[in-house]
């Protein structure tokens, strides 16, 4: 089965769809690009499958590569079988053609390796293929001191060499047990001994169990670090009856190589190999393998949290295009202030000392009130940092002193603005300003548009994912740009005055020609229509066809050019003006009149009925965006510190992060609080996404505090009693060896083979 067909099966979608999609995205184009403007070709593939293609399509092409690259190794060793090329042909994933190269793989001098040379890989043949002999009496024959055999034992052990190696080396076994052990193994963790003080942030894994198929993403990492932290030991137990299960390993391995018995001369001896093999090759071999796919598991699934945190974050509500004035919070060092216009061009900035030492209260009160009123600031944007609840107290007070002045208060997150400010990106745009000063810009352009702001901040300095530097970087940014693109081209971006940072994330766009755009309309003036961009240069026909349905010119020359119309498709809206005699501006924002129209009286060889119907609901709402509309919360007056917090309080809070355990709160303490997934809703929750998302405002009431461990437990119950059964932060799934067992399934052994080698594991 080819690439095509695989993934057709997979998506459940047809094969044309899939070799239409491959060839669009082989040829360039975006996925956000194919997703909105060739439904016809992929036949409506939308952008979630089009992304999971895009994914294993990478995953299949880099298979097929490395299976040539093994066939071709295998082949010029003369040991390729018809057998062998076949199913290396068929493996579906890379363990699986990994494990089929493993005995052909180049390697280092093995004990195996060694035993052959001295010649005594006949022995072990004759021991496998004839029951009926002595393994003793047969070694006696390969005894040579030249080859440093001096004794039977030297020669029975280079044998046994060579059969663990060959039984290690078998694909087959190798895959059953490793699944095995995947269904029925146990994580164990215990302290490292004497660091019970020192790893005290893992106090939950001090002593715990858990299937390790069943251990959830967080908790599987939070294990990972401390091991890599030596806090940890982290051990593979392959089952709840640990010793039952090596037993039964054992066997499967003595009958993989048809030892059934005890009553053969030579199956005593190959059913101490076949518990030699389990012990020392495959159960070495598949821990590492095992936890390898936990890890990878716990990955895949902590990039895909934070990817939706970041989407959440990225698609949260804008405040507007309104002057801004932003804060960001300091003690001794000040409060830096900046304000910007509402398309974000800086007017002002400040410091102000209104904390200790310099307690410039009055004085701070004073800058604010004649810059809000020069400037008619209608948003103070406060950062949620060091200082934030005493700023926003300040700001309080001035509201209270100056009730004339219109303006309406918000604290948002900081995170990532440091970054910014030390960042090139900002050092180009603010070359004279104080390092300090920009992050207060930052704030405040956050607040007017989270997603134009944040995507000049590296994702992973965003601050909406756990363990990120503990999984892997290049999966990590792959998928968080991903994300940032899809959010970029959902919205939109106004060419005229979108950053070159905005810019680049628009499908087709490279830095470039993003910065070609900015340094066009900064010499030419704004732009009054789509056309213009060809102007641009390094913008060829493809950027153009890629980017121009996600480029807006508001007030230009032509309506469609605010609008998610792509220029391709202008001639269906001049079909329309034609055939209903209503000129363009009497078409867009009717809603009535819109629908009315049958999409199918416009459709031709060029546009389908998908892409009519897309004209006709875009020219209802043209350029509409599909973010909330702005919200904000109000910290309660007097709890600024977690030792504020009575258990009982109702409070109102912004997500500030979701996890696949539930969702963290800033609730104005400078210690998000944990509502736990079993505390979100009064009904079961699957998914906590499903419930909130990273910048809502959510009510809570507190149900726990831990001031010496700095936790705060909150709930969204509507059940007055929501203190009962409150989590813990780290729920815990353990496994007690005394009064709770995982189940595990035995195999029943067969006559002496069983006391065999029974009597063996417990040498």
């Amino acid at each position: 089965m080819d690439v095509i067909q695989k993934i057709a099966a997979q998506l459940a979608v047809a094969e044309t769809q899939v070799n239409a999609a491959v060839t669009l995205l082989d040829a360039g184009a975006t996925v956000p690009f194919i997703a909105r403007y060739r439904k016809e070709v992929t036949g409506g593939l939308d952008d979630i499958q089009l992304r999971l293609l895009e994914e294993r399509l990478i995953y299949l092409r880099e298979l097929n590569t490395r299976r040539a690259t093994i066939l071709e190794s295998i082949a010029a060793q003369k040991k390729l079988t018809p057998a062998l090329e076949h199913a290396i042909k068929e493996a579906e994933t890379k363990t699986r053609l990994e494990d089929l190269y493993l005995p052909y793989k180049p390697k280092r001098r093995t004990k195996a390796q060694i035993a052959r040379e001295a010649g005594l890989e006949p022995l072990a043949d004759t021991i496998l293929n004839n029951r009926n002999c002595t393994p003793e009496q047969e070694a006696t024959t390969y005894i040579n001191a030249d080859k440093s055999i001096n004794d039977i034992h030297t020669a029975l052990e280079g044998a046994r060499q060579i059969i663990m190696e060959r039984i290690a080396e078998d694909a087959d076994l190798v895959s059953t047990l490793r699944e095995r052990i995947w269904q029925k193994g146990i994580i164990h963790a215990v302290v490292a001994k004497g660091k019970e003080v020192e790893a005290g942030k893992f106090k939950d894994y001090f002593d715990y169990q858990e299937a390790i198929n069943k251990i959830p993403s967080h908790r599987a990492l939070a294990l990972f670090r401390g091991r890599n932290e030596n806090l940890l030991s982290v051990n593979l137990l392959p089952g709840a009856d640990e010793k039952e299960e090596h037993l039964l390993c054992s066997q499967i391995v003595a009958r993989h190589i048809q030892v059934t018995d005890t009553q053969q001369a030579a199956d005593a001896w190959l059913a101490e190999c076949a518990r030699f093999a389990w012990k020392v090759k495959l159960f070495t071999r598949i821990d590492l393998d095992l936890k390898q796919r936990l890890r990878e598991s716990a990955e895949t699934e902590a990039i895909k949290v934070f990817a939706n945190n970041l989407k959440d974050l990225l698609l949260a509500a804008p405040a507007g295009a309104k002057v801004t004035l932003g804060l960001d919070p300091g003690i001794r060092t000040g409060v830096k202030l900046a304000i910007v216009d509402a398309t974000g061009k800086l007017l002002a900035t400040d410091t102000l000392y209104p904390h200790a030492p310099r307690n410039q209260w009055d004085a701070a009160i004073a800058t604010l009130a004649r810059l809000i009123q020069q400037y008619n600031v209608t948003l103070v944007s406060i950062g949620n940092g060091t200082g934030s609840r005493e700023t926003d107290q300040m700001v309080a007070d001035l509201m209270q002193r100056h009730k004339d002045l219109q303006f309406k208060k918000i604290i948002v997150s900081e995170a990532g603005a440091s970054v910014y400010s030390a960042s090139e990106l900002a050092s180009r745009e603010f070359p004279e300003l104080d390092v300090s000063l920009r992050g207060a810009i930052s704030i405040a352009r956050r607040l007017q548009d989270p997603l134009a702001e944040l995507v000049k901040i590296e994702p992973k300095a965003i601050g909406v994912g756990q363990y990120q530097h503990d999984v892997n970087q290049v999966q990590l940014t792959r998928e968080l740009n991903t994300v940032v693109e899809d959010c970029v081209n959902a919205v939109g971006v106004d060419v005229n005055t979108a950053s070159a940072e905005l810019l680049k994330q628009v499908s087709g766009l490279s830095d470039t020609i993003s910065y070609n755009i900015v340094a066009f309309r900064d010499a030419e003036g704004a732009f009054i229509n789509r056309q213009q961009l060809k102007k641009v240069p390094r913008l060829g026909p493809k950027a153009y066809e890629q980017a121009a349905g996600f480029l807006r010119i508001m007030h230009g020359d032509n309506p469609l050019d605010a609008s998610a119309v792509h220029p391709e498709a202008y001639p269906v809206i001049q079909d329309i003006v034609r055939q209903t005699g209503k000129p363009i501006t009497e078409i867009i924002g009717k809603s009535a009149f819109l629908q009315s129209l049958n999409a199918a009286d416009y459709t031709n060889e060029h546009f389908g009925l998908p892409t009519v119907t897309d004209i006709l609901q875009e020219l209802e709402k043209p350029g509409r965006d599909p973010r909330p509309e702005f919200k904000s919360a109000t910290f309660k007056a007097g709890i600024e510190k977690i030792t504020d917090l009575e258990v009982g309080m109702r409070l109102e809070g912004v997500v500030t992060n979701v996890a696949n355990f539930g969702a963290f709160v800033d609730i104005g303490v400078h210690q998000d609080g944990l509502i736990h997934i079993s505390h979100l809703a009064d009904t079961f929750v699957k998914d906590p996404r499903d419930i909130v998302k990273t910048g809502e405002m959510v009510h809570v009431k507190v149900i726990e505090v831990d001031v010496a461990r700095k936790r705060i437990a909150l709930s969204m119950k509507k059940e007055s009693d929501a203190q009962k059964n409150a989590p813990t932060h780290q729920a815990k799934r353990t496994v007690n060896k005394q009064t709770r067992k995982v189940p595990v399934a035995t195999t029943q052994a067969t006559g002496s083979m069983a006391d065999a080698l029974a009597k063996a594991f417990k040498k």
